[in-house]
């Protein structure tokens, strides 16, 4: 068996063979990580036209800045997409670490169709590296434009003003009964002292 003394060398080496593999770890990860997240909404303006509303928001998760970040999402079909409200890319200087940018834009269609879209491109400058990054945005799932759509339904507030009064009794005689047929937890604790 080895003495105290005879292990301390080892000790010592994996000790540093550890703080220098945290270290590279550390140094490997000091670099911009983006996450993009692409948002669809559909509203119909009319019977023959609906807006799709896109929100494209760009997180920087890592831990140093992103240069030259730009957006293209130029996914959109001219032939299903009559007009397209705002631009479909955009630029920025800089991301800084742990940061949000969001960019939006409206489209207009006419054509009564299911449209599968692509994910957005994010492009970006990492200080120490020479080539552009990139990075996608989350897919969308596939948009039914002019789908017959039943109307949703909404909270009936008729009723609310028509039973209100009797539920808010109802629900203060409860509370009360729940407040007296339950044992108060400091009285319960002050009990089970008294027995120890």
């Amino acid at each position: 068996m080895a003495s105290p003394s005879t292990n301390a060398p080892f000790k010592v080496v994996a000790l540093l063979l550890a703080l220098l593999s945290i270290s590279s770890t550390a140094f490997a990860s000091d670099s911009p990580f983006i996450v993009a997240h692409k948002k669809v909404s559909l509203k119909k303006l009319n019977p023959a036209t609906e807006r799709v509303s896109v929100v494209i928001d760009i997180y920087n998760r890592g831990s140093a800045t992103a240069y030259d970040v730009s957006l293209t999402d130029d996914s959109w079909s001219h032939d299903v997409f009559d007009s397209i409200i705002g631009n479909t890319s955009k630029s920025w200087d800089k991301l800084d670490a742990g940061s949000l940018v969001s960019h939006s834009f409206d489209l207009d269609s006419r054509l009564k169709t299911i449209y599968y879209g692509a994910p957005a491109l994010i492009t970006f400058r990492v200080p120490m590296k020479a080539n552009l990054q990139e990075a996608y945005s989350t897919p969308i799932l596939p948009l039914d434009v002019l789908a017959d759509r039943a109307p949703q339904k909404t909270f009936d507030l008729s009723l609310l003003a028509k039973y209100g009064s009797q539920i808010s009794v109802i629900a203060i005689v409860a509370a009360f009964a729940h407040l007296i047929a339950a044992p108060s937890k400091s009285s319960t604790a002050k009990l089970n002292n008294k027995r120890h």
